[in-house]
């Protein structure tokens, strides 16, 4: 009998257990940083005991910085609190092979304290939250995410050594749709696509961007939670597949001084029985009156959300004008010089988010978009009048330029307060100043080089 793909009932992976096609089940979460962490387990003692009960692991996988050092300031883990266990149960909707690994399994987990009370600081429990809302008035949240990478010629542990400087990008120049230089990589890219259909996504395709060897892979929308979990598995088993390769990709928002990586995040709502509640053919731009609350709440709350859709220091480079990432604040029709972007009709009526890069919380950013609609729809805001032409030449608000800027933003937020709670508001805020002390402390080469010997 063949290995099976895609996703799993417990019972076909008893059957795939039985049939030697699996010998290794991971249990995962995605951290604060967008990581995925856990624990490969047996699959006799996945059956025998994970399955009901999950596993456990330390609480402080939500309370390190990127290089997983401990650090102070997290309530929920500590010195002082011992740094105990927190649960990782088993969500079997999200069982299914991961074909790129040997004989292996992957379970996204939910994250239990010991009493089973959720961990509410954890990014898929503070995306939950918010479809809850959404359920609550009938809605449910569809999400597609467009996440850019760069491929290199060098290994990561190649990469590594050479400090990730002078690496070999995959292409010598911008390849924009080009097919001849993508198909170079093609290999690379076939691999993760064809992995990642046998994991049960459906791939839509891939396309050159353009920075040297930047490419994006595309997957059909779904659900926003359903969504959120195949962007953490795509994004790690890309980076798993290159290695195997010889090759590194990165993800990073801006890894030099041309494009950046993008995450674009599009989203529309949906109601009790499926209709498209964005759409209205009889209104302005096809655009339905809960859309257009919904719409306003995103530029309302944006800059004090900002955050949750650019969580670390290099985020905030991306941000240029004339650079296909967003500065100005305004929304347009099928308008790529504005943060939000009004595409589709129907139930292809959505809005693109064009504000997060590749190194996105896709669970947080997506929880803020939600979360942001909400406050339009609650308030039955009115957005401004659509942006027509040029928004980086605009006179509108800006997007937060720095980390510090969008953390003060983010700490003083009633509508990030009230959405998340004061736990989740204050457990990423420590999470921010960690990184904005790390990166104040730091001296960078470009320090060096203007200044070692010319001051």
């Amino acid at each position: 009998m063949s290995a099976p793909t895609g996703p799993l009932t417990l019972e076909q992976l008893r059957q795939a257990i039985a049939d030697d096609h699996v010998d290794t089940v991971i249990v995962s979460f995605t951290d604060m940083q967008g990581r995925l962490v856990g624990k490969r387990v047996s699959a006799r003692l996945f059956l025998e005991d994970a399955a009901a009960h999950g596993v456990e692991a330390c609480n402080y996988l939500l309370a390190v910085d990127v290089e997983m050092n401990t650090v102070d300031g997290y309530a929920m883990s500590s010195w002082e609190r011992g740094y105990g266990d927190m649960a990782l149960i088993p969500d079997f909707a999200t069982l299914r092979m991961a074909p790129w690994l040997s004989q292996t399994a992957i379970v996204t987990a939910d994250l239990r304290w010991l009493d089973d009370s959720p961990v509410e600081p954890s990014p898929r429990r503070i995306l939950q939250r918010q479809l809850e809302r959404l359920a609550e008035r009938g809605l449910t949240a569809f999400v597609g995410t467009e996440l850019e990478f760069i491929v290199f010629d060098d290994s990561y542990r190649e990469a590594w050594r050479k400090g990730y400087r002078e690496l070999t990008a995959a292409s010598d120049y911008n390849i924009d749709y080009a097919l001849l230089a993508s198909t170079r990589m093609e290999p690379l890219l076939h691999d993760i696509r064809r992995s990642m259909e046998g994991a049960g996504m459906y791939c839509e395709g891939v396309k050159g961007e353009c920075n040297f060897g930047q490419q994006e892979i595309a997957f059909r929308y779904a659900d926003a939670l359903t969504t959120c979990d195949n962007h953490s598995l795509y994004k790690n088993g890309a980076k798993e597949i290159a290695d195997r390769h010889g090759k590194a990709l990165t993800f990073m928002a801006k890894y030099d001084e041309r494009e950046g990586n993008s995450c674009h995040i599009h989203i529309s709502l949906r109601g009790a029985d499926g209709e498209a509640v964005f759409a209205d053919g009889s209104a302005p731009h096809g655009m339905s009156k809960l859309f257009r609350h919904f719409l306003a709440g995103q530029l309302a709350a944006m800059r004090e959300l900002t955050l949750f859709s650019a969580p670390n220091i290099n985020s905030y480079k991306r941000y240029v004008a004339g650079s296909f990432a967003p500065t100005a604040i305004a929304w347009g029709l099928d308008n790529r010089t504005c943060a939000l972007r009004v595409v589709g009709h129907g139930h292809g009526m959505r809005v693109e988010n064009r504000v997060p890069g590749g190194d996105v919380n896709q669970y947080l950013a997506v929880a803020a978009l939600i979360a942001a609609g909400l406050h339009g729809i609650e308030q039955e805001l009115e957005p401004d009048e659509l942006f027509a032409g040029n928004a980086y030449e605009s006179d509108v608000a800006r997007v937060p330029a720095t980390l510090r800027e969008a953390a003060e933003l983010f700490a003083d937020s009633t509508i990030a307060r009230e959405a998340f709670g004061d736990e989740v508001v204050e457990h990423y805020l420590n999470n921010a100043r960690v990184e904005i002390a790390a990166y104040d402390a730091a001296v960078t080469d470009w320090e060096r080089v203007r200044g070692f010997e010319r001051l």
